[in-house]
């Protein structure tokens, strides 16, 4: 990747670089024909006013004046050629002068000259082989034309220079490229370095090491976005990880007693029925009766399972509204205990609390309460205002044996029971305690005491829920 990175940075910085030169190659190429064709005409028109009464006159050429267009021509390097008004050379500056009294009439440029137009251009010479920069001006003699001076250049001498001027253009244009390549290669780096530390941490977490984390604050913004999102993933993943290996270690542990117990009853059971019949019948209905334990372990390890895994946004709730629906449906179970459930609420208590979660808080804290509540006592569902504002509470209140301070800590750890002949599973208060921090909520026990006299208690369960995000 880094290789690709590198070769993307030189390949844009060179395409860049190719756009402005070719251009700007192209105009050195026009401004160097312009500035030769415009000193070339300059000098024409000098050349011109020293040989104007040299043709006005007629007769011989000056030698003096033939002198100045052979020094002019060993010193620029162009071939100068004056003729007189017929069109015929009468000096030029070759060192034989042996094209002096040639006719030039015939060309182009000469002949427009004659004619008093000034012309610059380039065309090819067949006699010299070679593509000539051609000036041809008129010598004026008041208002007549007395004869024409042409200087012709050689063109390769344009672009010789041009391409001297485009080869720096080019050494400059390959440095900037190569000095691309450099910074690509550390930028690259760097950021290559931070994607492999990234691919590293993905193959220990992939490999089992659920404590792999990698930095944050280090690198592109995006890259730093990046691995905050693998630390969120890695912790994420721990936690479910952590929370399947939790709920089979349980359910293992929780399941291997009964299961045991329930295959020796059965195995008595049937020994049993060919010699007495009404044991084994006694055998199987305490089977079956594991069979019902069985399923409310199972009930609440999955219950449990799903409190853990809650990603739900809380919603808003009228907590007496649903306070008095549950007690409807709980106070037949509680007359046929002897025990009456009583609520203490007002008309209206909202609460934020994820959804579903409010009735099954109350359903185990109600089962729980009932469960060791004596005949003819009193469970209380009362809701009241939090001592925090934005807070309101739900209280259970039994008058069972109650807890003692350390016991209400432990009660809420999974499959902790307080008695051993207790015939819970012990995960209602877990399930209470996952369902309130889930919904933002906080969940505990605390003794009561009924009648000091006496020593009567019981166990109040708080839930402190929010009324606002």
């Amino acid at each position: 990747m880094r290789w690709r990175l590198i070769g993307a940075f030189m390949l844009i910085t060179f395409l860049v670089v190719l756009v402005q030169d070719i251009p700007l190659g192209n105009y050195l190429v026009r401004v160097e024909r312009d500035r030769i064709t415009t000193s070339l005409e300059r000098d024409a028109f000098l050349l011109g006013g020293r040989s104007a009464d040299a043709l006005k006159a007629g007769g011989p050429f000056p030698s003096e004046v033939a002198a100045d267009v052979r020094r002019y021509g060993q010193a620029s390097g162009a071939r100068v050629v004056v003729v007189d008004a017929a069109g015929t050379a009468v000096a030029t500056s070759d060192d034989d002068q042996s094209a002096t009294g040639s006719v030039y009439s015939s060309r182009p440029e000469i002949a427009a000259a004659l004619t008093g137009q000034i012309n610059a251009g380039q065309r090819y010479s067949q006699s010299l082989g070679q593509e000539l920069l051609y000036v041809s001006v008129p010598v004026l003699s008041g208002e007549s034309i007395s004869g024409a001076v042409r200087l012709s250049y050689p063109a390769s001498v344009v672009s010789d220079q041009v391409e001297g001027q485009l080869r720096s253009i080019w050494s400059v244009a390959a440095t900037t490229v190569l000095l691309a390549g450099i910074l690509a290669f550390f930028m690259a780096r760097a950021v290559t370095r931070r994607l492999q530390q990234l691919r590293t941490a993905t193959e220990l977490l992939a490999d089992g090491n659920l404590d792999t984390r990698t930095e944050e604050g280090v690198g592109a913004p995006e890259l730093r976005t990046l691995a905050a999102a693998f630390n969120r993933m890695a912790d994420r993943l721990k936690h479910l990880l952590e929370q399947q290996r939790g709920f089979a270690s349980d359910a293992s542990h929780q399941l291997r007693t009964p299961l045991t117990g329930l295959r020796l009853r059965l195995e008595n059971a049937l020994d049993a029925i060919p010699t007495d019949p009404g044991a084994a019948r006694t055998m199987v209905a305490a089977s079956l009766e594991e069979t019902y334990r069985l399923q409310r372990i199972i009930d609440g390890l999955l219950l449990l399972s799903r409190a853990e895994g809650q990603s739900l946004a809380p919603v808003r709730i009228n907590l007496s509204d649903v306070l008095r629906t549950r007690k409807e449906q709980w106070d037949d179970l509680a007359e046929e205990t002897g025990v009456r459930i009583s609520l203490v609420a007002p008309p209206a208590a909202h609460i934020l609390v994820l959804p579903g979660a409010a009735e099954q808080i109350i359903d185990n804290l109600i089962d729980n309460a009932l469960a060791v509540a004596p005949a003819g006592s009193q469970v209380q569902l009362v809701v009241a205002r939090g001592e925090q504002p934005g807070i309101t509470e739900l209280h259970v209140l039994d008058e069972g044996p109650g807890l003692s301070p350390e016991d209400c800590q432990r009660a809420f750890n999974r499959f902790w029971r307080g008695t051993a002949g207790s015939e819970g599973t012990g995960l209602g208060l877990s399930v209470v305690r996952q369902l309130a921090q889930a919904s933002g909520a906080t969940a505990a026990l605390a003794p009561r005491t009924l009648e000091p006299a006496t020593g009567a208690t019981g166990l109040d369960a708080c839930v402190k829920f929010r009324t606002s995000a």
